[in-house]
């Protein structure tokens, strides 16, 4: 059992070693590829400036679109600057429109939950009211009774209450009604 599984470790090991050979192989021919196009750039570039050198028509067509792809590249260099700040400002467009978005929403939550405190307001106060109104009315019922009782004890007594003043001007008072 140990012999196969030290097999097996120097195994793992050997494709190791082998994926980093291929890695290595494969770092190594493209830095010889890009050297080899960097030498043929310069290369072609000497070539170029010896044959602009020799005044004929040859080189002065080179140097016509030597100068043309100058003019072009500043161009595009500026055409890409304003690109670039094109997109600077969309960019920042695109965030104020985020934060205000945002706001709008923590506005938005603001006015819900104040919208909620308000009616929850109202509510204890519907209910404060309710409260205040039945109390009333018990009241209003407790006067009754008591005015009635009033009235009767009067009445029972057998005192002529018409000929007292102070007789007449409760029992004229006890027949008012509570609910008015």
């Amino acid at each position: 059992p140990d012999e196969g599984a030290a097999h097996g470790v120097q195994r793992g090991r050997s494709w190791r070693t082998i994926e980093d050979l291929q890695i290595n192989k494969e770092e190594i021919e493209a830095s010889f590829s890009n050297k080899t196009l960097a030498l043929q750039r310069i290369q072609f570039m000497a070539a170029l400036r010896n044959k602009m050198y020799q005044d004929d028509e040859d080189s002065r067509l080179i140097l016509e679109t030597v100068n043309r792809i100058a003019l072009l590249s500043r161009a595009i260099m500026k055409y890409q600057q304003l690109a670039r700040e094109k997109k600077q400002k969309l960019i920042a467009i695109r965030r104020k429109r985020l934060s205000l978005k945002k706001d709008q929403g923590r506005k938005l939550q603001q006015i819900q939950s104040t919208k909620k405190k308000q009616n929850k307001g109202k509510g204890n106060m519907n209910v404060i009211e309710a409260q205040m109104l039945q109390n009333l009315e018990k009241e209003r019922l407790m006067t009754t009774v008591i005015q009635n009782v009033f009235q009767s004890i009067i009445i029972g007594s057998g005192v002529n209450w018409a000929e007292d003043p102070s007789l007449k001007a409760i029992v004229l008072q006890l027949e008012k009604n509570v609910h008015l």
